[in-house]
């Protein structure tokens, strides 16, 4: 099967999405998606409830998780694909980076508590579907729904990035971990959205894919919700340079905070190859 329209990066309220899997599943299918990829934050819990109803609608379905990394001092995500979920390599590793999470969300809530905000933390718990996994965007939408800015863009503007005062940095794992967790499971690792670290120059993204590369990486996002026309241009460039294949995902997140809806990407460039290819 040759798919028309994949979808291999979205994101459900088992991570930091506003929809359950079920729902987003029937929205990937009632958009034309032919073949997609539930995608949450280091987390699988909604993988069998994603594939049941996927499958259901007549959507094939791909195992997919988005794996938080650092690379010299720089947050990265990878996209695993296609893998085993039950590996226990891939589980045990994803079960440490999730209690890492809950400790920095607690250094958050102490951060803003110190600013003359307490109580950001328990409310964004109440946001946070599964509490293992809460996020600076459930820290956002609480902030949000008790007046301290009109939007979550503006949160997260003002008090949740590098040097704001309610971020609070942590270590996530290497890119070498992560990578070997995919390839453990049988899966295939993908490079996310690689136009949003900007802190990376170009010459430092080279040197992170020549490393990617090396490590046992295989694919790169090229069409994203966060990517422009140029974007697509110049890490369609970096694909063939490396050999990388080519991913294309929406990032979606729900129908109020995302660059663009399931399904409702342009096509790849013709010659790149598609990473559904090394999907078994």
């Amino acid at each position: 099967m040759t798919p028309a329209n994949f979808d291999f990066h979205c994101h459900s309220s088992v991570s930091d999405g506003l929809l359950p899997p079920a729902v987003v599943a029937r929205r990937a299918a009632a958009n034309g998606v032919d073949f997609w990829a539930l995608t949450d934050h280091d987390d699988l819990g909604g993988l069998v409830e994603a594939r049941a109803v996927a499958e259901e609608a007549g959507v094939r379905f791909c195992n997919g998780v988005e794996i938080s990394i650092e690379w010299n001092g720089v947050p990265i995500h990878v996209v695993g694909l296609g893998f085993d979920a039950a590996n226990p390599v891939l589980v045990g590793g994803l079960t440490a980076l999730r209690e890492g999470r809950v400790e920095r969300a607690k250094r958050m809530g102490d951060a803003l508590a110190a600013i003359g905000m307490p109580g950001i933390y328990e409310g964004a718990l109440t946001y946070a579907t599964n509490s293992s996994l809460i996020s600076r965007a459930h820290f956002a939408r609480y902030m949000v729904s008790i007046g301290i800015a009109k939007d979550v863009p503006g949160i997260f503007q003002y008090y949740l990035t590098p040097g704001k005062p309610g971020y609070v940095d942590h270590r996530w794992v290497s890119l070498q971990d992560a990578i070997g967790w995919i390839e453990a499971a049988g899966g295939v690792a993908v490079v996310a959205h690689p136009a949003r670290y900007k802190a990376l120059s170009n010459s430092d993204m080279r040197r992170f894919l020549g490393d990617f590369k090396d490590l046992g990486g295989r694919g790169i996002e090229i069409v994203c919700g966060s990517h422009s026309p140029d974007h697509v241009l110049h890490y369609a460039r970096l694909a063939r340079h490396f050999a990388l294949h080519a991913s294309r995902g929406s990032d979606f997140h729900g129908p109020e905070e995302s660059y663009v809806d399931l399904g409702r990407l342009p096509q790849l460039p013709e010659d790149l190859k598609p990473v559904w290819r090394l999907i078994a």
